[in-house]
Order: structure tokens, then C-alpha cells, then sequence
């Protein structure tokens, strides 16, 4: 959510700063605007809607600049509107603000009693008005921006301008992701790579309580004391062909396509040395031997993976394993066993709730943590003591798909490791779970070859306003992810639940208008489900059934069969998750929605 560019070259910034908000689209959004300046002026540009049209109206008035900052606004505090997108200005100061300030409404307090009118109901507004109070008691850019951030309270990334001094341009870091990139005689500030890869490669990440000034000529970085510190230089890997579409209708169909490239690469190091405890780390080998247990923190749809990971954990490796979302466990009185590994799954590395919930279980005791990522340089990895990333490559799509099956390979990694190091696996299960994942990829793929026949499905759910998803032990976390990921982009109300709860309840819910979608995999609760189905069609339901080659079904009035390669063994919630993403996706296309960019939806959140 929200996305941040800035830029100071011997060059128009214009265009970089819009081909940076394009590629920051994916975040989410709802307004865009930059602001630069022009000689000895500040010239600013926002709209409601689409970056395109914020392009359209800067191209109009001519904008063209050598100094200048970008925004995208997913909106919080105050609506959708011109007046509260960014950038904000105060008397001749710019900026732009990812994040919450928790205490505006006592600094704005401050700042009308000083003689401070305010356009907007943003708390951004408040940080800028603040800083050009600092500045007009004597203190330049750099120092106005290191004062006003130690009157704050919450979480905020900024990059700020002033026509005072256009030869500069401040930032600051808290609790929001913000990292520079460094040009020959230029350099730039974003919330993410993707913003700059135009531009340069060659990457520094802000640390918590980090200020920094950018010139044309170089960076200054200071650290939360104000003191001169020196951050790592790194060369971001991200392609930017990963970042176009190529031949797809949308970042999501192509992101379903590429998992299994993706899951290829993430499994690909076990392929060379097995279930090895160095995937994870080059300590992890002592550290894992000398846990009794894992406590999973997750959100969302790697909440998710968490859910079917506690199924792997506690069957293969013998150990208990709890999962909990993570905005409901930082703020409970959590019980803490400092023997237990605390796992964090986050795509971006960046999610609020879930850097918050791990340095709340670290407080709590917890010793040992691992961080489950798909961004390198990301703030949970660098707070974590373990890290395995997965492979995904660059997400753009908001619903996010090959993340979370690139998570659960990690996960089931992770699970036969365990089971490895704590005396619960003998040679020839090793070796037969090892060749459960070298052919993972494939039948993926097979998995794939089905969408035909699920965008036919999706023409029979288009119309509908309801769906109920089935799902029994390691299959029903994907019911749950297959519900979300309906509701999430074809804005179709889908609820999920363990097909042995439907008559205690959502059971009244089934009528002939109420598609019920059944994840009925070959394995030992397989009649389990057919029971289950059973109760559905004796209430008039219709069945959409995903199942495997190798499984007894047939298909009949009311029961619609679509087959997945044959069973995968514990590796089947990764091959029946792929049918629910292709059935979320062709209901939305044929539903007209906007697939990437679902409404009110971010793809970074990074605010509670």
C-alpha cells in the first residue's frame, strides 16, 4: 500500500517519477500526485484514480524538473479525495508519507495554536507543517526533518523537498519500508526496487530510525542518534522483464503461469543437498535440533500457509506447532516457551502486523525465529535469526498466488528438516519425500493444462453473489485460501470451512443458488468428503468438485468433476491450490473486475 519515489539528478525527474509510480501501481491505491521543484518554485500535481491520469494532467502543464518527489495514496486517514492525496505542502516544503502518525491530532493541536492552517484531514499534513516550523527557528532541511521525527509517534517512510534548498532532498525511516538508490550524479529514494530499476541497480536500505540527505553528488545517512552511519550497498537482482506483462491478460494470470519456474527455483538447493538444515541457515542445524516445538505468525494468505504447514510440522516432524494471525496475537498475553521457533511468513517482508508480532514474541522470551520471505534486504529477514527466501520472483499482482505456493514449499522444507533432525525420519522416507518435490513442478504444470476447463466453471459462478468452499485436514486451509482469493478479486461474499462442520451450521446456507466448491483430493478422508457432499446434494446444492486422476468419481446431475494430476501425497495442497487461483481469476475476468487491483485492497501493508 502507498508508494514513495523520489529523485535528484542533472536531468528532467519527471518522467522517472511517473514510470516509478507506474511500476508502484500493484501496492494499491487510489490517488497519485508528484510535486518538484522548479527554479525557486513548488510545483505540485495530484488526481483521484489512475496514475495515467495524473501523467496526463502533469504533461499538460508542462512539469519538468531536476528535484522532485511521487506518491501513491491508499487512503486512511480522511477519503478519497484531491485534497488529502499527496504530496502535502507547507509554505514552500513537500513531502510524501507512507504509514500513521498516532499522534496528529495532538500535534495538530500544536501546530493551529502556532498560527497553522491545515487543507486536508491526512496526519501527513501535520509532519510537513511541523517541519517548516523547525525550519523557521533556524534549522535547515536535514535538521527540521531529524527534529519533526522525534515529535512523532507511529510508523512513517518520507522523502521531503524544499524550495529553499533544491539542491537536496531529506528521507526518514520508521517502522515503513525506504531504501536509496545511487545513479552517477543522481540518486533516488523509493518504497520498493521496482520504482527505480529504470534508473539503477545499485541500492542502499534505510534501517529503523534512519534520516538521510541526498544530493546529485552523494548520500548522507544517519542513524536514529543523528549520528553518520554507513549502510551496505547492494545489487538489486529483481528483472525488470519480471515487472511487464509480456502476453498475459494481468500480473496475476501470469504469475499463476510461472509457479512452476518459481517453485523450481525455490526447491532447487534441496534438489542439490536434501533435506539439509543449511537451507535455513548456517547455524540452523544446531538451533532446529534444540526446538520442542514451532509457533507460527502470519497474515492473510500466508496465514494460510501457516495453517497447512501446522498439519506437515505436527505429522512429519512430530512436533506441536500453533498458528496465529498476527494482529491478534501482538496484542494478547501470549504464553511464551522460549524452546519453540517463532516462523514469520511474509511476502514482503515488510507487514506491519507481522514485524510487530515478532519483536513482541521476542520480548516474550522466544529465542529462536525464522523468517519465511520472498524479498531480500526486507525488515522482518534482518530481525530474524533464521531466513529461508523463496524464489517467487517480483509479485505485481495484489492477490498474491506464487508467493504462497513458493511459501509452502519452503514450509514442507522446513517440516521434513525438523522430522530430519529429530530422529522422526528414516532414509527411505528422506528419499521418497525428496521425490515428492522433485516432481512438484511438473505436476503443477499438468495442473495448469486445466484452465479451460475452470474458465468454463467460472462462467457459471460469474452471476452468483455466494460461495461456500469445502476442504478436510491439509486440504482445508486451500478451501480457506481458495474463498479469500474469490472474494478477495471477484468481490463474490465465499466462505470456507472443514467439510465435516458443514451441518453444524453453514448447512442453512445451501440452496440451488449457492455453488459449493469441494477440494476432494485421493486420500485416507476421502470418503470422509464424499459424505459431506452427499449433504449438500440431498439440499439441492451444486457441487464443483476438484479432485485427483487417480480417485473414484464420477460426475452426475449437480456434480461437476474437474481432475488434477494424480494424488501428490503430502505435497497435494500445493498442486489443488493452483484450480482455485484459475477459478478466482476467470470468475473476476468474467465478472469485469479489475484483477490486479482489487478495490480497497493493498499489496504491501504496511500500516495496522
Amino acid at each position: 500500500m502507498c508508494g514513495i519515489v523520489g529523485a535528484i539528478a542533472n536531468r528532467d525527474v519527471v518522467p522517472l517519477l511517473i514510470e516509478g509510480l507506474k511500476r508502484l501501481e500493484y501496492r494499491g491505491y487510489d490517488s497519485a500526485g508528484i510535486a518538484v521543484i522548479d527554479g525557486r518554485d513548488v510545483r505540485r500535481v495530484r488526481r483521484t484514480g489512475r496514475v495515467a491520469e495524473m501523467e496526463a494532467a502533469a504533461q499538460s502543464e508542462a512539469f519538468s524538473a531536476q528535484v522532485g518527489v511521487g506518491h501513491t495514496r491508499w487512503a486512511t486517514h480522511g477519503g478519497v479525495t484531491e485534497a488529502n492525496a499527496h504530496p502535502h505542502i507547507s509554505q514552500g516544503v513537500a513531502l510524501v508519507h507512507n504509514g500513521i502518525i498516532e499522534n496528529h491530532d495532538e500535534q495538530r493541536e500544536r501546530l493551529r495554536a502556532l498560527g497553522y492552517q491545515f487543507e486536508s484531514q491526512t496526519d501527513t499534513e501535520v509532519i510537513a507543517h511541523l517541519i517548516h516550523h523547525h525550519l523557521t527557528q533556524g534549522a535547515d532541511l536535514l535538521a527540521a526533518l531529524q527534529r519533526t521525527v522525534k515529535e512523532l509517534t507511529g510508523a512513517y517512510a518520507l522523502a521531503v523537498v524544499s524550495r529553499a534548498e533544491p539542491q537536496r532532498m531529506v528521507v526518514a525511516r520508521m517502522g515503513c519500508p525506504l531504501l536509496i538508490g545511487i545513479g552517477e550524479g543522481e540518486n533516488f529514494v523509493a518504497s520498493d526496487v521496482s520504482a527505480i530499476l529504470q534508473a539503477t541497480r545499485q541500492v542502499m536500505f534505510l534501517e529503523e530510525g534512519d534520516t538521510a540527505e541526498l544530493s546529485r553528488d552523494g548520500v548522507r545517512i544517519f542513524d536514529g542518534n543523528d549520528e553518520p552511519v554507513e549502510r551496505e550497498l547492494h545489487q538489486s537482482d529483481v528483472s525488470l522483464a519480471s515487472l511487464e506483462l509480456g502476453p498475459y491478460r494481468h500480473f496475476m494470470q501470469k504469475e499463476i503461469h510461472e509457479q512452476p519456474r518459481a517453485l523450481g527455483d525455490t526447491i532447487e538447493a534441496a534438489m542439490d543437498v536434501g533435506f539439509d538444515a543449511a537451507l535455513f541457515g548456517d547455524n540452523a542445524g544446531e538451533i532446529l535440533k534444540g526446538i520442542s516445538g514451532v509457533q507460527i505468525l502470519a497474515c492473510g494468505t500466508s496465514y494460510y500457509a501457516g495453517m497447512t504447514a501446522r498439519y506437515w510440522i505436527e505429522a512429519i516432524a512430530g512436533l506441536p506447532c500453533s498458528v496465529e494471525i498476527a494482529s491478534e496475537y501482538r496484542y494478547r498475553a501470549a504464553y511464551a516457551n522460549p524452546d519453540h521457533l517463532v516462523v514469520t511468513l511474509s511476502q514482503s517482508g515488510e507487514t506491519l502486523d507481522t514485524m510487530e508480532a515478532l519483536k513482541y514474541a521476542k520480548s516474550l522470551g522466544h529465542r529462536h525465529t525464522l523468517s519465511i520471505c520472498n524479498v531480500p534486504e526486507s525488515a522482518i529477514p534482518r530481525a530474524s535469526e533464521l531466513v529461508c527466501y523463496t524464489r517467487a520472483g517480483a509479485e505485481i499482482g495484489v492477490a498474491s498466488t506464487k508467493a504462497f505456493t513458493t511459501q509452502l514449499a519452503v514450509l514442507f522444507q522446513l517440516s521434513v528438516v525438523l522430522a530430519k533432525l529429530h530422529g522422526k525420519l528414516d532414509e527411505a522416507e528422506e528419499a521418497g519425500y525428496l521425490e515428492e518435490l522433485r516432481y512438484l513442478p511438473g505436476s503443477v504444470q499438468h495442473a495448469l493444462n486445466l484452465e479451460p476447463q475452470i474458465a468454463l466453471w467460472a462462467e457459471r459462478f460469474a452471476p452468483k453473489s455466494d460461495a461456500l468452499f469445502l476442504g478436510r485436514g491439509l486440504h482445508y486451509p486451500i478451501a480457506l485460501e481458495g474463498a479469500l482469493k474469490l472474494k478477495e478479486i471477484s468481490y463474490i461474499h465465499a466462505e470456507a470451512y472443514p467439510a465435516g462442520e458443514l451441518k453444524h451450521g453453514p448447512l442453512a446456507l445451501v440452496d440451488a443458488n449457492m455453488p459449493v466448491v469441494v477440494i476432494a483430493p485421493n486420500d485416507r478422508l476421502l470418503e470422509k468428503v464424499k459424505s459431506n457432499m452427499q449433504e449438500v446434494r440431498a439440499r439441492g446444492g451444486e457441487l464443483f468438485v476438484f479432485t485427483d486422476q487417480d480417485s473414484n468419481f464420477s460426475e452426475s446431475e449437480g456434480v461437476h468433476v474437474i481432475r488434477t494430476p494424480r494424488h501428490a501425497g503430502a505435497l497435494s495442497p500445493i498442486i489443488h491450490t493452483i484450480p482455485v487461483q484459475l477459478l478466482a481469476y476467470h470468475t473476476a475476468l468474467a465478472r469485469g473486475t479489475d484483477v490486479d487491483k482489487p478495490r480497497n485492497l493493498a499489496k504491501s501493508v504496511t500500516v495496522e
